[in-house]
């Protein structure tokens, strides 16, 4: 069975979050990892408009307009949280202060290039904060499903759609496995319980080969 969403995020936090870290997390799918860190992790979550230290979802009764996050979702605030302007925030992403970033995407090379701002021909705000966030944070993941709502794959051998980063991607989650990408190749290290490698091969036009230990999750 492929992952649902809840799992790929519980699975991201697993793998990735460690003590310490300052972690970007991405508009969509991307942010409800922060529902799933690790008991006895403490992470630092950054947001492009100017908050470090996000704290959860706030209930009814706490929710304050003027906080938000990147994506405009109301948040709360930590005993420890801190506010600046968004070229500060910039300068953090852009200094190489931000340990893990964990964003959507619309396709990823076998090189480990993205596409996840704009498809040609739909009217976009802006690109937000994804250009800088591949270019400067130390690890860059996407989450994302495995093919698109039209069943396109998404992690295809040369990107179709404009660029927002070139050979930045150092890992992969879908909801059929676990890719790394070293040195511009794409590997597959896991794969979802009871999904098979021919279904992976026909949902993915990149070049992947297999890790040794090739991990199938129970």
């Amino acid at each position: 069975m492929a992952w649902t969403k809840q799992e790929i995020c519980k699975l991201t936090a697993e793998l990735e979050l460690r003590d310490g870290f300052y972690v970007n997390l991405g508009i969509g799918m991307p942010m409800d990892i922060a529902n799933y860190v690790p008991q006895g992790i403490n992470i630092t979550l950054h947001t492009e408009n100017g908050m470090l230290g996000m704290g959860p979802y706030p209930q009814k009764h706490e929710v304050d307009p003027d906080l938000i996050n990147a994506g405009k979702q109301t948040v709360t605030e930590l005993p420890h949280s801190s506010y600046f302007d968004s070229a500060d925030s910039f300068s953090m992403i852009r200094g190489g202060h931000i340990d893990l970033t964990v964003l959507g995407a619309l396709q990823v090379s076998e090189c480990g290039d993205i596409a996840n701002w704009t498809i040609p021909g739909k009217l976009v705000k802006g690109m937000g904060g994804a250009m800088d966030l591949v270019a400067g944070a130390k690890r860059v993941i996407v989450i994302m499903e495995h093919t698109s709502k039209d069943n396109e794959p998404k992690l295809v051998k040369q990107c179709t759609f404009p660029l927002t980063g070139s050979n930045v991607i150092d890992r992969v989650i879908t909801d059929l496995g676990v890719f790394d990408i070293e040195q511009n190749q794409m590997k597959l290290v896991q794969m979802a319980p009871e999904v098979t490698l021919e279904e992976i091969r026909s949902k993915t036009p990149a070049n992947f080969t297999l890790c040794p230990d090739l991990k199938i999750a129970a």
